[in-house]
Order: C-alpha cells, then sequence, then structure tokens
C-alpha cells in the first residue's frame, strides 16, 4: 500500500521493480495516478478501501483494480463510468471475514457472495477476479488461521462456478507468509517497503 506515502517513494520503490500500488483514499490516488501515468505507464493501480456510490467514477476512469467490491449498485456504476477504450475493471469482491461491525463486505457466506460474483460476470466492462479480505488485528495467530483459511474455502469455492478466477488477496506485512500458505495470491506489504505510517 502506497496510501499517504509521497511520489518520490513510490518511484523509488518502482525503480527498485515494484509495479503494483494501492490506494484507499480516492482523491490521493487520483492525484498520483494523474501525476504519475505519462513516466510509469505500466504502474498497476490497485483500490483498496472503502468507496461511496458518489467517488466511483474515479475509480472507473483511473485505476486497474478494485478490491473492496461488496454491493450491486457500486458493481452497476463502475461498470457504467468505466471508459470503453480501457480494458474492464478488476475487482475483488471484499468479504467481511472477521464479521466485525467496523469493517465493509459481504458475510462469509456461499449464497451472497455467489449472487454478487454473477451480476458482476454479467456486467462487460468490470472483470471479476477473485476474493478480498482484512482478517482480525490480533496476536491470536490461532483466529488469524482460522479466518486465512476459512477464506481460502470460500475462494475455492466459488472457483467451481468461476474457474477463472486467480485472485486472493489477503495479507499484510505482519501475516504475509500465514497468508501465502492459505492461498493468498496478492498481499498488502506497504509497511515492509516503506516503512509504517506516521
Amino acid at each position: 500500500m502506497s496510501k499517504t506515502k509521497p511520489i518520490s517513494q513510490i518511484v523509488a520503490a518502482y525503480e527498485a521493480g515494484q509495479r503494483l500500488f494501492g490506494e484507499n483514499y480516492v482523491q490521493e490516488g487520483e492525484s498520483k495516478i494523474i501525476a504519475l501515468k505519462a513516466d510509469y505507464p505500466d504502474i498497476d493501480w490497485h483500490f483498496i478501501g472503502p468507496l461511496q456510490s458518489n467517488k466511483t467514477k474515479v475509480i472507473a476512469e483511473h485505476f486497474d483494480w478494485m478490491h473492496t467490491l461488496d454491493r450491486v449498485k457500486i458493481a452497476q456504476r463502475l461498470n457504467e463510468q468505466r471508459p470503453p477504450q480501457r480494458a474492464p475493471l478488476n475487482v475483488c469482491i471484499q468479504i467481511n471475514i472477521s464479521q466485525e461491525a467496523s469493517k465493509s463486505g459481504l458475510p462469509p457466506d456461499e449464497e451472497q457472495i455467489t449472487a454478487l460474483a454473477d451480476v458482476i460476470d454479467s456486467l462487460p466492462h468490470l472483470c471479476l477476479r477473485g476474493l478480498m479480505a482484512i482478517p482480525t488485528a490480533t496476536d491470536d495467530k490461532h483466529r488469524q488461521q482460522q479466518e486465512l483459511s476459512h477464506m481460502q474455502r470460500l475462494y475455492q469455492a466459488l472457483q467451481v462456478k468461476y474457474p477463472q478466477l486467480d485472485t486472493l488477496s489477503m495479507g499484510m506485512s505482519n501475516d504475509l507468509e500465514m497468508a501465502i500458505a492459505s492461498g493468498s495470491t496478492l498481499v498488502r506489504i506497504g509497511s515492509a517497503i516503506f516503512g509504517a505510517r506516521s
């Protein structure tokens, strides 16, 4: 995650070989993409944060990925607002695997997940890539492992209907080994790259 980090640090990470950058503030992400797109067109920009329906246009126009999709309304707006000359927006369905009231995402229920996946699959300017979750922030490794394993099962269940899915987005700098062992294909390791946010 490159949120709150200056453009100079993003460029330094790019020059070291990093190509995927994640933002979770709409305006901040938009300004960075606009500033960097001419000189660094191969950066893959990922939006990983809560999204209000009145901000979908920015995501649809500027980002390559949206990891926190959990509502049909947002999916429809992103599809309508995606510029036709751009490739479909890659999306992951966010699952509230910890079932915390403070977190967004669908409950870990296969029926609800499949229903939203079916809607996304019907929208021509979106490309369903997989699932995303933020497990409980805790020192309880057993609980974290349970949630990560549950996500892996949900992902594998959805792959039965949509075998093209290739992304299980979960894990951060402090639990990336456990997440990868549980099938994660994309981890968010901004603090490991940039240092802790001040």
